[in-house]
């Protein structure tokens, strides 16, 4: 009887420590999750605050582009690896790289100039320019929006979801292959 109460005993503890540890795993999982969103999310808000631009949601933008609002949507990915599979519909491929770029280099932008860049947007410093790159931890779109303002564009708008966020909602995608 006794050993019988034993491995009663001895079952009962190892089900606690299997429960606590499961139980631990879940909430532990679930409190580092957040410090990586949270992460994440100051470091997109210090962007926008450095870069005195807005942001816009993938909802928001489909709408935009469904209601036919006059805009500019780049594509700061490089051309081959990502633009040419798939980008937000009507948008144009200039590349940026993902470090900040403080100064102006033709080696980080494929070859292109701020000449080039300010072309691509056009004469309209009022214009709506949207810029996008990969997903949210992608800098390549705050670049591009950071150089929009630079050269004197007033509404510039950083789509941090980028083509993941897009292709997330099962938007459609065009591709230039």
């Amino acid at each position: 009887m006794l050993s019988k109460l034993k491995l009663i005993a001895f079952v009962a503890v190892c089900c606690v420590m299997v429960a606590g540890t499961a139980f631990a795993g879940f909430f532990g999982d679930k409190f580092e999750d957040e410090v990586v969103k949270e992460t994440g999310a100051v470091k997109l808000v210090r962007e926008v605050q450095k870069g005195g631009y807005d942001v816009v949601t993938t909802e928001e933008l489909k709408g935009w582009i469904d209601a036919g609002k006059k805009m500019i949507i780049v594509d700061t990915m490089p051309y081959e690896a990502s633009y040419k599979k798939g980008h937000v519909p009507g948008a144009v491929p200039f590349e940026f790289p993902v470090p900040d770029m403080t100064e102006w280099d033709t080696a980080k932008t494929a070859d292109k100039t701020q000449a080039d860049y300010e072309a691509l947007l056009g004469a309209d410093k009022d214009a709506l320019i949207v810029v996008y790159c990969g997903f949210v931890k992608c800098t390549r779109s705050h670049n591009g929006a950071v150089w929009a303002k630079k050269l004197g564009y007033t509404n510039v708008v950083r789509y941090p979801g980028g083509i993941f966020a897009w292709k997330g909602m099962d938007y459609p995608v065009e591709t230039a292959e």
